[in-house]
Parts: C-alpha cells; sequence; structure tokens
C-alpha cells in the first residue's frame, strides 16, 4: 500500500548497527559494543529510561554529515515500504546542546537528504521541530525562533515531545505562540503518558492542529466528543504504547474504540528500531489483533495524508494516486 506517516522521530528511527557505527567512529562509548547488546538495552522500564537511551542515541551525532548518513538511511527505509510522504519529528536543540552542532548546520545537513531523496527514491519529507518537555520555557522559545526562521526551508510544523508527567504543554505556549505567529501549525505529543488534561492543555493553549498519540483521551467523555466534533486527528502509535506501557499488550490496545467513537486516527511507528517494528508492521499487526479488513486499512492511509502538511494539490494528487493503486491492489489480490 502506498501510505503516509505523520509520526516518527527521525533520531529514534537509527538502526543498531548505524548507531554503533556512529559511536565507534566518533569515540563515544555506549553501554553495549555489538547489536545484540544494544537491543537488549532497548528493552525499556519506563519512559525516563527511554528518555535516557534517547540522549545516548543523539550524543552519537558528532557532525552535520552523520545527520545527513541518518536522514538518507531513514528516507531509504521509508521508501522501501511505499511510505510516499513523512512529517518526521526532530529535536534540534537536543541535538545542539549535547553534539554542539549548529541549528544552521543540521538544517542543510538534513535538506541535502531531504532533496536526495526526492529525486533518487520519489519519497519526500517534512520536519516537525520538535521542543523537548524538559527544556526550560527560553530554550523550548530558541527551537520555536529556529523553526519560524526555516518555515518553506524544510520546515512544515512546530511540536512538543519527552515525558509529559510534571511538564505540561502550557510550560511551552510562548515558544508555540511564536511559532504560530510565523505561521508554524502545531503537532503536539499530548494523552501517552498523561491523561485528558495533557490533551486539553495541549489544544487551548498551543492550539493544536494534529495530536501524537492522544490514546488517552477515552478517559475524559466530553474530550472525546470535542475530538470527534472538531476531528482533530490523532497520530496512534500501537507498538510504542505496548513498549511504554502505555496498554499492558496490543490485544488491549484502545484502537479501535477510537475508531468506535468516531475519532480521527492514523497510525504510525513513532521510533521504529526502539520498538522493533515499522510502520507496515504497524498495519500488519493492528489488523490481524482487530480483524481490520482492507477497507480499514485504505482508510488509516487517506487519513493520514489528508491530515498532512502537505499543499492542497499535491494531497488531492496523491489521494488520486493512493486510490489507483488501492484498486490495483485489490484485483491483483481479490479484495471485495
Amino acid at each position: 500500500m502506498p501510505k503516509v506517516e505523520l509520526h516518527v522521530h527521525l533520531e529514534g528511527s537509527i538502526r543498531p548497527e548505524t548507531l554503533l557505527m556512529l559511536a565507534r567512529r566518533n569515540g563515544v562509548t555506549l553501554p553495549y559494543d555489538d547489536v545484540v547488546g544494544l537491543r537488549q538495552w532497548y528493552q525499556f522500564v519506563d519512559f525516563p529510561h527511554f528518555v535516557d537511551i534517547y540522549v545516548a542515541i543523539t550524543k552519537c551525532l558528532r557532525t552535520a554529515d552523520d545527520i545527513e548518513l541518518i536522514c538518507r538511511e531513514f528516507l531509504q527505509q521509508q521508501a522501501a515500504q511505499n511510505i510516499i510522504h513523512s512529517e518526521v519529528t526532530y529535536t534540534a536543540f537536543t541535538i545542539f546542546k549535547h553534539c554542539h552542532i549548529s541549528f544552521a548546520d543540521q538544517l542543510v545537513a538534513l535538506n541535502r537528504a531531504r532533496a536526495w531523496a526526492a529525486q533518487t527514491l520519489g519519497v519526500t519529507m517534512a520536519l516537525v521541530i520538535d521542543i523537548a518537555r524538559e527544556e526550560s520555557p527560553a530554550d523550548g522559545l530558541i527551537t520555536a525562533e529556529w523553526a519560524a526562521k526555516a518555515l518553506g526551508h524544510g520546515v512544515d510544523a512546530i511540536g512538543l515531545g519527552g515525558y509529559e508527567v510534571g511538564h505540561p504543554p502550557e510550560k511551552h505556549q510562548a515558544g508555540f505562540d511564536l511559532a504560530r505567529a510565523a505561521g508554524l501549525p502545531s503537532v503536539p505529543h499530548a494523552g501517552e503518558t498523561e491523561g485528558p488534561a495533557s490533551m486539553w492543555g495541549a489544544i487551548h493553549a498551543l492550539g493544536a492542529q494534529r495530536l501524537g498519540h492522544g490514546v488517552r483521551c477515552l478517559e475524559d467523555p466530553a474530550l472525546v466528543a470535542y475530538l470527534r466534533q472538531q476531528q482533530i486527528p490523532l497520530e496512534v502509535c500501537p507498538s510504542s504504547n505496548v513498549c511504554l506501557n502505555v496498554v499492558k499488550t496490543l490485544a488491549e490496545h484502545p484502537l479501535p474504540r477510537l475508531i468506535a467513537e468516531g475519532l480521527y486516527v492514523t497510525l504510525n511507528s513513532d521510533d521504529p528500531p526502539l520498538f522493533n517494528t515499522t510502520l507496515n508492521e504497524e498495519y500488519i499487526k493492528c489488523a490481524a489483533a482487530f480483524h481490520f479488513d482492507a477497507s480499514v486499512m485504505e482508510q488509516f492511509s487517506l487519513n493520514a495524508l489528508r491530515a498532512s502538511l502537505l499543499p492542497a494539490p499535491q494531497k488531492l494528487a496523491l489521494e488520486q494516486r493512493f486510490l489507483h493503486d488501492f484498486r490495483q491492489l485489490r484485483h491483483k489480490y481479490a479484495v471485495v
């Protein structure tokens, strides 16, 4: 199937093999010195443990060429899955803080990879520059200023990620106000490790156009009603939710309930190698776990395309392409 992915982190998409190569090349010591050990290290205990791993991965990026490398590899992985367009979360300030690579140099490297992928692989990427919740509001403003200046140069939105507990969306309202005033859409994470209050904060304080995760909205019927009425897209990441103990098993995931409530749902991989998944596997796992048929799978794909930040004419052209491909696939596999 042709697909669009809206919730995937570039730094969290680094393959263990590449991470090990970068660590050795840049003289960075990791807890393990082989791929098998790194995969064991990825077995998360809780969300703070996940953040520790994420920062350790980031510290292996020491040059702009490293950033271009991981971006090219990521886009190759997306193309291999027939993911035509990706809106990729990227935490530029964390890389600046730990690796001392200027945002300007980071952006040049990312745009080189984007241009290469568009020409060579036929896939596109837009950047969601992410404010880490743990950072101070002042540092959040710096990220917002960077993102605002890069609008139209590979950056299409402002995001908010990291550990929700103790870091409500309101903490970074000033940064989001600045970015939104410059024309950047707001696509924060909310409703993953915190409940409805975090989602309401993202909506009211940050003007969220889409919500990363959002699975805990079901704890508040008023929020569910609001999301249904406004059709605010949810970027649902089932395997991530299981790995980070938001839910215990995939079978217990609220995805079918979200759909039954009439909410706008998309499927995403979040940090693929860290959660031992891919977007293709998310589609396959969910189809098997919840007995979704081809029409549900097609709807996930179309929902992501329609909720993307692509220009309207490009969305329309891609939708026609997707619908054509769906018809071809149904005919090929005799799906009624």
